[in-house]
């Protein structure tokens, strides 16, 4: 794990980190961002996508997904009290492959795939070839009563990601 934390997030170790939870493939990073812990998001068959939001790949598709739970655009990912942001990062091909929300300290919080959940000092700690660079920032007013919409799934859901 430690070499290919170094490998795919050359800025982790230098902006610092702790991890805050034991591996497991449950959920992912873009469930972790919507704080659910439950089961694993993508825009994909067999996983949960919230009702009436396009299964695309794209970063409209994945806002979209975040605005059933009350985010918007965001100008940037700057700390502002009373208000949650979350981060959505795409590839080279602008593909989203990852996302972060910030904490109630400024810091940030990442689900790294099947493996554990860290908390990062900066949103740029986790830019690099694991999952690129910051498409775009959401926000909401922290506390917002906005609920994870309706179980949509197409089959059953498993912990396989594939």
């Amino acid at each position: 794990m430690v070499d290919s934390l170094d490998s795919g997030f050359p800025r982790l170790r230098s902006s610092g980190f702790t991890r805050t939870s034991e591996p497991t493939p449950r959920y992912n990073c873009i469930a972790w961002a919507a704080n659910d812990d439950t089961m694993w998001w993508w825009p994909a068959p067999n996983r949960y996508w919230p009702p009436d939001t396009p299964r695309l790949e794209t970063v409209d598709s994945f806002v979209a997904a975040f605005a059933t739970l009350g985010y918007s655009r965001s100008a940037n990912g700057d700390f502002v009290a009373g208000v949650e942001k979350v981060a959505i990062f795409v590839d080279e091909a602008t593909i989203p492959a990852h996302a972060s929300r910030q904490l109630e300290n400024g810091r940030w919080t990442s689900k790294l795939g099947r493996e554990i959940d860290i908390e990062h000092h900066s949103v740029e700690g986790v830019c690099g070839p694991a999952y690129g660079r910051v498409g775009c920032f959401l926000e909401r007013p922290r506390g917002s009563s906005a609920r994870l919409p309706q179980t949509s799934k197409e089959g059953s859901l498993s912990d396989d990601p594939t």
